[in-house]
C-alpha cells in the first residue's frame, strides 16, 4: 500500500514539472507578464513642429503642406540570428537610416498631377519577432506548399523544384502575429469600431528554407521552438537555399515575394522567389531577380566565400529602406486617384447592365458570371464614413430599346495596329478592336436617354457641394427642419454700424442648409454578344472610369491574353466575371484609390507604373484576383475623403489671403501715393498688420479694423483645429477627423465670402467718383413747360397766319 502511495506521489510530481516547464516554455504568439508592449505616442514629440509649420502656413502665406505624422511598423522575422543564413539585422541602425533617408511623403492627384497640401511625417519604428512566432509561420508556410513544376534559380541559372503557397492559407498566421504584436485582439475590426489605434506593419521575412524544406519530412520545427537554433557551418551556409524554389499567388493571382494581406499589413519574404513578373515588350515598372535583395548575395558577393566587412551590410539595409519606402509610397499613403469633395449624406449607385442579347443577365445569381450586389455593397460601405448610406440598385436594360446609347457604343469602338511576334519570329501585324471608355462617357452625356444623360448629369460631383452649402448668402431661404447651422452672416453686424445706405426692404440672409442630397455614381455594365473575342477597353482592361462614372465591360468569350507576364506564363483575364472590375472601379471612384502599382510622376508628367505591389487583396490590374479590398486600402480610403477637405480648405484660405493682400497693395499707400515702407525684413501683410490692426499709424484705414481682427481669431482657431486635426489622424481617429475635417471646410467657406463681401463694399467706398443712371423725375413742372411750349407754338402760327398777303 505504501509502494502504491509513493509511485502515485512521484507521478504526480512528474506531471507538475512537466506542467511548469510546459508553461515556462516559449509559446507562440502568447503575451507573457514581462511582454514588450507596442509604442504609440510620437505624436507629443512633433506636436511643437506641427504647430509651427500651421503657424507659418496660415500667416505668412508660406508654401507649408498641412504636416500629419503617420506611423509604419516594420517587423524583421527571422533576422536574429535564428533565420535563413542566420543572419542578424540591427533594427536600430535600419529604423535610423529610414529616418534620415525618408523623412517625408507628400500623396499627389492622378487626375491633376498636383501635390495634395498635405505631407505626411513618417515615424519608423523597427523591431525584430520572437523566435516562436518565427517556426509558428515557417510550419504553417511548410504545410501550405504545393508541388508544381519547376523554376529556374535566377535568369540562366539552374532549374530547381517549385512548391506554391497559397498566401490565403497562411495569412491567419500573420493576423495572429499582428495582434500578438500590436495587442489588437481582433485585427480584423474596422477602424472607426476600434477606440485605439491601429497601426500599419510590414512584415519583413527570412525563413530557413532547409528547416522548412516540405520533403524532408523528418525535422520536426516544434523542437526549434523551444530550443536554442544552432548555428551554421561554411558549408552550411552554402546549403541554405535548399535547392528549390516556392512562390506566393494570392487568391490564385500572379506570382510574387511580395503581397498585401486583407488587414493592415504587407509581406515582403526575402527567402521567396526569385520572381519575375510585368509588361510584355516594356522595362517600366518590370520586376525581375534582381529587384529584391537576396541574402545570398549578401553573404556571398563573389560566389566563393563569406564576405566580410561592413560594406556588404550598408548595401542590404539600404535595398531594404528602398523596398520599404516603396511599400509605403504604393500601399500605405498611396496617391489619390480622384480628389473629390463629397458632402453628401447618402450614396446612390446604380448598375446598369445594358445588354443587346436575351441569352442570360449577369444580375441573375448562381452563375459563374453573376453580379453578387451584396457583396459589393458591403465593400462599399467600408470606404464611407459613418453616417453616410449607400444603396446599391441594379437593372437590366436592352440596348436596341435606347437607340442614343446603341449609337454611342457603336461610335466608342476604335482600332489599332499591333505589330507582334508569332512562333516564326517574325512580326505579324494585325488590328485589334477596342471600346474607348472616354468617347463613349462622352456620347452618353450627349445623348438624350435618361439612362444615361440624366444619371450623368446629377453624378457631376461638383453638384453635391451645391447642394450641400448655400453658397450664395443673399439668396432667400425658407426655414427647413434640415438645417444643421443657422448661422447669420459675419457681415451682418458690420453693415449695421458703418453701412449708410438703408434698405426699404430686408431679406432674409442665406441659411446653411443641409439638403441630405445624394451623390450618384452610375455603373455601366455593357454585356454584349456577338463581338470580338478579344474586345477590351483601352489599355487592356476590362473597366473604365472618371470622377463620377464607372465603365465596365462583360461578354461570354474565352479568357482573354493580356500583354503582361508572369514568370513564363501570360497572363489572361475571364471578360464573363465583372465582379472584380466593378468593384476597383468604385473604389477608385468613391474612395479615390489608385491602384498600388501606379504612381504620379512629376518628372515625367504621367502616372508611372512599379508592379512590385500588383499582388494581394485588392482589385486592381491583371496580377490580382480578388474581389475584395484590404483593410489598410480602406484606411486609405476614408483618410482621402478627410485629405480632400482639408487640402480644398487650404486652398480657400490661401485664396482669401491673396485677395487680402492683394486690396492692401492696391489701397495701403501714403498720401504721396507711395506704397507703406517698414523695416525690410517684414512682409506687406505684416506692415499692414502694423498699420492697421495695431494702430500704429494716423492713416486712414482701407478696410475696417475689425476685419482684420476677426481674420486674426479665424486663424488663430484654425490654428488649434489643424494641429487637433493632425493628432486625430495620426491616431486613427477617423471618425473624428472626419468631423473636424467638415467643420474645416466650412468655416473657410463661411470666411472667404466674408472677406470678399466686405472688400467689395469698402471698394466701392474708397472709389474717388462714380456714375448713377436715373430716370427723369416727373413733376408739376414738366406740365406746365410743356404748357407754355405748346402755347408758343399756337402763337407763332397765328402770327404767320395773318401776316401772310391773300392771294389774289
Amino acid at each position: 500500500m505504501a509502494l502504491r502511495r509513493s509511485s502515485i506521489l512521484i507521478l504526480a510530481l512528474n506531471l507538475l514539472v512537466v506542467i511548469l516547464q510546459s508553461e515556462s516554455a516559449p509559446q507562440a504568439f502568447r503575451r507573457d507578464p514581462g511582454h514588450s508592449q507596442w509604442h504609440h505616442g510620437a505624436f507629443h514629440d512633433v506636436r511643437d513642429s506641427i504647430r509651427s509649420d500651421v503657424r507659418r502656413m496660415l500667416h505668412t502665406r508660406a508654401e507649408v503642406p498641412f504636416q500629419v505624422p503617420l506611423e509604419v511598423n516594420v517587423v524583421l522575422i527571422g533576422f536574429n540570428g535564428d533565420g535563413g543564413y542566420r543572419y542578424t539585422l540591427d533594427a536600430h541602425k535600419l529604423e535610423e537610416f529610414l529616418r534620415v533617408s525618408f523623412p517625408t511623403h507628400r500623396p499627389s492627384c492622378l487626375e491633376t498631377g498636383e501635390p495634395l497640401d498635405i505631407e505626411h511625417n513618417i515615424v519608423f519604428s523597427a523591431f525584430p519577432a520572437g523566435q516562436a512566432e518565427l517556426i509558428e509561420l515557417e510550419k504553417a508556410l511548410k504545410g501550405a506548399m504545393v508541388p508544381a513544376v519547376v523554376a529556374r534559380e535566377a535568369d540562366f541559372g539552374r532549374e530547381l523544384p517549385l512548391f506554391e503557397v497559397e498566401a490565403t492559407v497562411v495569412e491567419p498566421v500573420f493576423h495572429s502575429l499582428y495582434s500578438y504584436i500590436f495587442d489588437v485582439d481582433n485585427a480584423r475590426n474596422s477602424a472607426g469600431e476600434m477606440d485605439k489605434p491601429v497601426p500599419n506593419a510590414i512584415f519583413i521575412v527570412n525563413f530557413d528554407k532547409v528547416r522548412m524544406d516540405p520533403r524532408n519530412k523528418e525535422i520536426d520545427l516544434d523542437s526549434f521552438m523551444y530550443g536554442k537554433i544552432t548555428q551554421l557551418t561554411k558549408e552550411d551556409m552554402k546549403k541554405q537555399e535548399g535547392d528549390y524554389i516556392y512562390r506566393y499567388r494570392y487568391n490564385g493571382g500572379g506570382a510574387s515575394q511580395v503581397w498585401l494581406g486583407s488587414g493592415r499589413f504587407a509581406v515582403i519574404d526575402l527567402s521567396a522567389g526569385p520572381c519575375t513578373y510585368g509588361k510584355i515588350e516594356t522595362e517600366e515598372g518590370s520586376v525581375s531577380s534582381k529587384t529584391l535583395p537576396r541574402l545570398q548575395h549578401v553573404m556571398f558577393p563573389s560566389g566563393l566565400g563569406p564576405a566580410s566587412g561592413h560594406s556588404t551590410s550598408d548595401i542590404f539595409i539600404g535595398q531594404l529602406a528602398s523596398l520599404i519606402s516603396t511599400a509605403v509610397e504604393h500601399v500605405i499613403a498611396p496617391d489619390v486617384r480622384f480628389e473629390i469633395v463629397d458632402q453628401t449624406t447618402r450614396l446612390l449607385i446604380p448598375i446598369i447592365v445594358l445588354q443587346n442579347h436575351n441569352r442570360y443577365n449577369i444580375l441573375e445569381k448562381g452563375h459563374n458570371y453573376s453580379i453578387n450586389v451584396e457583396a459589393i455593397e458591403a465593400e462599399v460601405k467600408k470606404m464611407v464614413h459613418d453616417g453616410q448610406e449607400v444603396v446599391i440598385v441594379g437593372g437590366s436594360h436592352l440596348l436596341h430599346r435606347h437607340e442614343k446609347l446603341s449609337i454611342a457604343v457603336s461610335k466608342a469602338m476604335r482600332g489599332h495596329s499591333l505589330q507582334e511576334t508569332k512562333n516564326d519570329g517574325r512580326f505579324h501585324v494585325h488590328t485589334k478592336t477596342f471600346l474607348d471608355g472616354a468617347i463613349l462617357k462622352e456620347e452618353m452625356e450627349r445623348s438624350a436617354d435618361v439612362l444615361a444623360a440624366g444619371l450623368l448629369e446629377v453624378a457631376d460631383p461638383s453638384l453635391s457641394s451645391k447642394f450641400y452649402l448655400r453658397q450664395h448668402w443673399t439668396d432667400d431661404s425658407e426655414v427647413s427642419s434640415d438645417s444643421i447651422l443657422k448661422h447669420k452672416p459675419l457681415w451682418a453686424s458690420y453693415d449695421s454700424k458703418r453701412g449708410k445706405k438703408k434698405r426699404k426692404t430686408e431679406t432674409k440672409q442665406g441659411d446653411l442648409i443641409r439638403t441630405y442630397g445624394t451623390r450618384v455614381i452610375p455603373v455601366f455594365v455593357l454585356s454584349l454578344a456577338d463581338v470580338d473575342a478579344h474586345l477590351m477597353m483601352e489599355d487592356g482592361s476590362l473597366v473604365w472610369t472618371s470622377n463620377d462614372v464607372v465603365i465596365v465591360l462583360e461578354h461570354q468569350n474565352e479568357k482573354i491574353p493580356l500583354s503582361y507576364v508572369s514568370e513564363t506564363e501570360r497572363r489572361h483575364v475571364v471578360p464573363s466575371q465583372a465582379q472584380r472590375h466593378i468593384l476597383a472601379g468604385l473604389a477608385s471612384v468613391v474612395g479615390g484609390l489608385s491602384a498600388p502599382y501606379e504612381k504620379a510622376s512629376h518628372v515625367h508628367e504621367r502616372p508611372v507604373v512599379n508592379w512590385l505591389w500588383a499582388t494581394g487583396c485588392h482589385p486592381f490590374g491583371p496580377f490580382s484576383n480578388t474581389s475584395l479590398i484590404s483593410q489598410m486600402l480602406q484606411d486609405v480610403a476614408l483618410r482621402n475623403t478627410i485629405y480632400a477637405r482639408v487640402d480644398s480648405a487650404l486652398r480657400r484660405i490661401r485664396v482669401t489671403s491673396e485677395a487680402v493682400e492683394s486690396f492692401a497693395a492696391d489701397h495701403l499707400k501714403t498720401p504721396l501715393g507711395e506704397p507703406v515702407k517698414g523695416k525690410k525684413n517684414k512682409t506687406t501683410t505684416e506692415l499692414w498688420l502694423e498699420k492697421f490692426y495695431r494702430k500704429t499709424t494716423n492713416l486712414p484705414e482701407p478696410f475696417p479694423h475689425e476685419l482684420v481682427e476677426r481674420l486674426e481669431k479665424y486663424l488663430d482657431s484654425l490654428e488649434e483645429q489643424l494641429v487637433d486635426l493632425s493628432s486625430l489622424l495620426y491616431d486613427h481617429r477617423l471618425h473624428d477627423a472626419n468631423i473636424n475635417s467638415t467643420e474645416l471646410l466650412q468655416s473657410s467657406l463661411f470666411t472667404q465670402q466674408y472677406v470678399e463681401h466686405v472688400l467689395a463694399n469698402e471698394r466701392e467706398k474708397m472709389r474717388c467718383c462714380e456714375i448713377e443712371y436715373k430716370y427723369p423725375v416727373q413733376s408739376s413742372q414738366t406740365y406746365i413747360y410743356g404748357g407754355i411750349l405748346i402755347a408758343g407754338f399756337f402763337v407763332y402760327f397765328l402770327v404767320i397766319f395773318f401776316s401772310s398777303p391773300p392771294v389774289r
